[in-house]
């Protein structure tokens, strides 16, 4: 690699733009946008695309009749160079209200709120960085922004079509850096796959006193959770069903009983492994006169370690150490990310390159202030230097 470029202006200027940007990020945070509620995660994407529109940035939109729509904004969109794309989730998992009537708050050191981390202070450090590339006319190359919005649920509601989206809007990229909350001095190179299973069992019910006679589903169901709770391999195969429903009445034994396990897997290999143990407990009947249909609710890849990441990953960290930022260490996650799909469409990609924080998907969800900053750095240096 040649002399890494210097970013002294570009990065003196993503200082001039950091109180303006927090509050980007504390508006967007406001903004109720879980999963289920189209309504809030449009406006979160209207927000930011109204912004985009101030500078003139070419924006596409990719319509949704159930989860939010899902956009891509295009910086130098003329400019016949490969791009650099960005990426972040506009869902949260937070109910609406749950915050309260104010649902962001600061303090000298931290933004309180839902999304701060997981993922909106992603979308604030990505647009940071492309408005200060922009402030200094930057034109090398083109620089997207995927805003995703079914993320949360492993884009369930999409059918898979946003992520489809966010993939063919960013091939033949240099590198495509996703905005997921992140570990001071680290970057994602690998997560597990999930794959979520809805089990339906049904038996037979009788009243309590006569409960010998009766086939309980929630019986059949315990069993067959004990059989799968069984997997607890942290770098292999885990297993956690954390979700169950059953029963109408203390006295009467349950006919129908649901839950769904969440299995998460570290390759192929083992996501076949998990499919034949799924395959085998709801074919087995472990109380006499119960059935079971099992369904998939979701899946996500996993994200396998490659070649064309950890060459990005050596790349930017000698744009970094040249121009006096952390240089980053790869390291692994157990969750789940539409990096893992970026990754096996064959993208050079970088997970996790959010602001720092924690909780997320937690009442306590916070971030540092001083990581939109941080963060928008390593996007800009990414986009200017690569």
């Amino acid at each position: 690699m040649n002399t890494p470029i210097k970013c002294e202006t570009l990065f003196q200027r993503i200082q001039e733009l950091e109180q303006e940007y927090i509050t980007f990020w504390a508006d967007i945070c406001r903004i109720d946008s879980p999963t289920e509620y189209k309504e809030g995660v449009d406006r979160v994407g209207e927000f930011v695309m109204n912004k985009a529109r101030e500078r003139g940035w070419q924006i596409e939109v990719q319509k949704q009749p159930v989860s939010g729509n899902c956009i891509c904004i295009t910086m130098n969109p003329q400019v016949k160079e490969r791009p650099v794309c960005f990426s972040s989730h506009m869902d949260t998992v937070h109910p609406i209200g749950l915050f309260g009537p104010e649902p962001v708050h600061m303090d000298e050191e931290k933004i309180y709120g839902p999304g701060v981390a997981d993922c909106k202070g992603g979308i604030a450090a990505a647009f940071l960085a492309m408005a200060a590339l922009d402030d200094i006319g930057f034109r090398g190359r083109p620089v997207k922004l995927l805003l995703q919005s079914d993320e949360e649920n492993s884009s369930r509601f999409s059918n898979k079509s946003t992520v489809d989206f966010i993939c063919r809007k960013s091939e033949n990229c240099v590198a495509f850096l996703n905005g997921e909350g992140a570990l001071k001095g680290t970057a994602v190179i690998t997560r597990k796959g999930i794959c979520r299973y809805l089990f339906e069992i049904t038996g037979e019910t009788v009243h309590s006193a006569i409960c010998h006679q009766g086939s309980s589903a929630i019986c059949e169901a315990a069993y067959k959770i004990i059989e799968l709770e069984k997997l607890k391999n942290e770098k292999g195969l885990t297993c956690n069903c954390g979700l169950i429903s059953g029963g109408t009445a203390e006295n009467t034994v349950p006919k129908k009983c649901s839950f769904t396990a969440d299995i998460r897997f570290a390759n192929e290999e083992e996501l076949r492994e998990a499919q034949k143990l799924v395959s085998e407990v709801a074919a087995t009947s472990y109380v006499k006169g119960t059935t079971c249909i099992v369904t998939l609710k979701s899946s996500r890849v996993a994200m396998e370690r490659t070649k064309r990441n950890e060459e990005l990953l050596q790349k930017l960290n000698e744009i970094f150490e040249a121009n006096g930022l952390d240089t980053i260490q790869a390291i692994h996650s157990n969750g789940g990310s539409d990096a893992a799909e970026v990754t096996a469409y064959g993208l050079p990609c970088l997970d996790a390159m959010g602001v720092i924080g924690g909780a997320s998907h937690d009442r306590a969800e916070w971030a540092y202030l001083w990581s939109l900053v941080y963060s928008a750095k390593m996007h800009a240096a990414a986009a200017y230097c690569l």
